[in-house]
């Protein structure tokens, strides 16, 4: 089992996440991180460290995003690794509590 980004991600991106992961597996697109799950651990450091709570366990992925882990698992494929953390994107308070991202989720990847 992995952790999965889901949703609430989009247009912040914290990388608290990635600065406690002991194994490097996320990846960074524009605007949103992905966990890999081949790579992941499921040691569970980074879901209490993510400002907007947008990491879950895959089996506990709300159902409103279950699309999110084959998201994950494709885009983890697509984009640079990250390794440690970076500011949030500049709109990231704006962001942080809004509901129903996926249609701002831009597919670039990340640098």
């Amino acid at each position: 089992m992995a952790y999965v980004v889901a949703d609430p991600c989009i247009k912040c991106k914290y990388t608290d996440c990635v600065e406690v992961c002991p194994v490097n597996c996320f990846y960074e697109g524009a605007n949103f991180l992905v966990i890999h799950p081949d790579e992941c651990i499921d040691c569970g450091a980074c879901e209490p460290v993510c400002p907007t709570k947008a990491i879950f366990p895959e089996t506990e992925l709300p159902e409103q995003w279950k699309e999110y882990k084959a998201l994950n698992a494709d885009l983890s494929t697509k984009w640079p690794n990250i390794a440690e953390k970076k500011s949030a994107l500049p709109e990231a308070e704006e962001f942080k509590s809004k509901d129903g991202k996926r249609s701002l989720l831009d597919p670039a990847p990340g640098s």
